[in-house]
């Protein structure tokens, strides 16, 4: 399934926004954990930041090490479950459960819409 250009524009929008909600809900997560200010700093800062290092190294669209599609997928879902998980611990499970059906239905929707646009793109250079 091929979306239209706007809704392409607004799914990769919402990914991004929802890959920020999910660095945010690491570090809120981070700084109410532990017990005290040095490991609430330590977890603010180092649960989002290792989060962010997996996604950049193997998950955004110019990864330095380039997986296959199921690979990409395993990194997105380890961080989108991450911040799920984080962020039902600090704002409630209601929430957690949330985000993580909009992260699932926002990824599966991105990655449809990618894989159609390969195979047509595939089926344009044969004709």
């Amino acid at each position: 399934m091929q979306l239209p250009t706007p809704a392409r524009a607004a799914n990769e929008t919402l990914a991004f926004l929802i890959e920020l909600l999910a660095l945010g809900s690491l570090a809120w997560w981070g700084a109410r954990t532990g017990p005290n200010l040095a490991v609430h700093l330590l977890l603010a800062i180092g649960a989002p930041l290792l989060a962010a290092v997996l996604w950049g190294r193997y998950a955004a669209p110019r990864a330095a090490v380039k997986l296959p599609l199921p690979g990409v997928l395993a990194v997105k879902a380890l961080v989108f479950a991450c911040g799920a998980a984080a962020l039902a611990v600090v704002a409630g499970r209601p929430w957690g459960l949330a985000f993580a059906l909009l992260a699932l239905a926002n990824t599966a929707l991105a990655t449809a819409d990618r894989r159609s646009s390969e195979w047509i793109g595939k089926l344009d250079k044969r004709n």
